[in-house]
């Protein structure tokens, strides 16, 4: 019953999270100025709304379980949702709704196929000749007048970028795969785009598998820690409030105040780009690691100075060491997942956005999931003769947790080189321009 619980929620969040960006940002025009500046105000303000939700989590709710049982936590936050579905279609009426068009999973599979099976039968310089040459050819028809931002134009040759996928391209496809195989160039074209955001993807996995080990091993920290603020005792599985608290503090200002700064000095709509902000909170997330471990090092100093390496009372140190990594951590989430989100939006193609605005999400689910393999693979790298790994063992402060931190620093700042070198390189579908 509890993990069937645990896959409805999964089932339901991803949802939601992989649906409500893409369909708030559609409510925007993307061909103004003033709307395209809306929706990057929206997606910095989808962050802040997820920092409410996990602000109350982390304070009332954990208050709630802790005293009264965590049946009553489940069921607070069952009534949340059922409150929320009324509050949701209370404005639709008035939302901008697009009509599906079938699933893009389909269209990625299909040309990826059919750029597969072309290539076995026919020679793709052939092909692309034959397409440009076809008086029915539809990349010679006439381009219709849309936005640049929001959809993919119509070109009157094939892209040279991921050129293998152009041999899905056929003018005359045989009659068994007529249906299944064939491809149009707007399909192709818009595979590449899906296709050349995955390197970014990829590169902020990490972030997430740095937040993943925070929102673990420093609960485990505090805990050993003196949670004391004059007369209240925080429990130390509401830590992660600092960090909420920051991105709700961060968001409203970076919004009003960075944002227009920005767009003076630079003289550009965005003021600062998409892949710029993601760089920004890559680079926060080295600095957080490395604050961690030096964190570390001072709580297991104090532990050995107190002769308390073997005890289980709390340390002569306070909690609010370990919200120094929490407050960069905060930081660098905001940066990379706002600017993520209006970056697979913006680039994706209309048909698309949903999946590419998924792949934030996604990005989150894998480096949670890595943190766990990092973990196990740390533990078994370092036991040797009988000795116990870095993170194994019932106490903490015999924990190699700092060398552990150093580890994952030095993985992030590998990882921002990996970036760095994709972001370079990538134009943008809207400008032509780099990253």
């Amino acid at each position: 019953m509890l993990f069937s619980g645990l896959y409805l929620v999964a089932l339901g969040v991803g949802g939601i999270k992989g649906s409500l960006p893409s369909h708030g940002a559609e409510q925007f025009d993307g061909g103004t100025t003033e709307g395209r500046k809306m929706r990057s105000t929206f997606f910095n303000y989808f962050v802040f709304c997820l920092s409410c939700g996990a602000l109350i989590a982390v304070t009332f709710v954990v208050w709630v379980e802790d005293n009264k049982g965590w049946q009553w936590g489940f069921g607070i936050s069952t009534i949340a949702v059922l409150v929320s579905i009324p509050v949701f279609l209370g404005g639709s009426a008035r939302y901008r709704n697009k009509v599906p068009t079938g699933s893009p999973l389909t269209t990625i599979a299909k040309v990826i196929v059919a750029a597969i099976i072309n290539s076995i039968n026919r020679s793709p310089s052939n092909a692309v000749a034959n397409m440009a040459t076809s008086p029915n050819n539809p990349i010679q028809s006439k381009p219709t007048q849309t936005d640049n931002h929001l959809q993919i134009q119509h070109q009157q040759i094939p892209s040279n970028t991921l050129k293998f996928l152009n041999n899905a391209l056929s003018t005359k496809p045989s009659s068994s795969h007529k249906n299944l195989f064939h491809c149009t160039p707007t399909q192709v074209e818009e595979v590449k785009v899906v296709l050349k955001v995955l390197p970014i993807f990829i590169s902020t996995i990490m972030l997430n598998c740095c937040l993943a080990q925070l929102s673990t091993f420093s609960v485990q920290q505090a805990a050993t820690m003196d949670t004391k603020v004059g007369r209240l005792t925080v429990p130390p599985a509401s830590l992660p409030v600092f960090p909420v608290v920051f991105i709700m503090l961060l968001a409203p200002l970076y919004d009003h105040a960075i944002i227009p700064f920005a767009r003076k000095a630079t003289k550009t709509e965005s003021g600062v780009t998409h892949l710029r902000r993601i760089g920004m909170g890559l680079v926060l997330s080295i600095i957080a690691m490395a604050v961690a471990a030096l964190v570390e090092v001072k709580r297991k100093r104090v532990a050995t100075h107190a002769g308390m390496l073997d005890s289980e009372s709390h340390l002569p140190i306070t909690f609010f060491w370990v919200a120094l990594q929490y407050l960069f951590l905060g930081s660098a989430d905001l940066f990379t997942l706002a600017g993520l989100l209006e970056f697979f939006f913006t680039e994706a193609p209309a048909s698309m956005r949903s999946l590419a605005t998924s792949l934030s999400f996604a990005s989150v689910a894998m480096g949670y999931y890595l943190s766990s393999v990092l973990v196990s693979v740390v533990n078994r790298v370092t036991s040797h003769s009988g000795r116990a790994g870095w993170l194994e063992g019932p106490n903490l402060n015999r924990y190699r947790l700092e060398r552990f931190y150093w580890v994952m620093c030095v993985m992030s700042a590998v990882n921002f080189l990996h970036y760095l070198f994709w972001a370079c390189r990538y134009k943008y579908r809207s400008t032509g321009r780099g990253g």
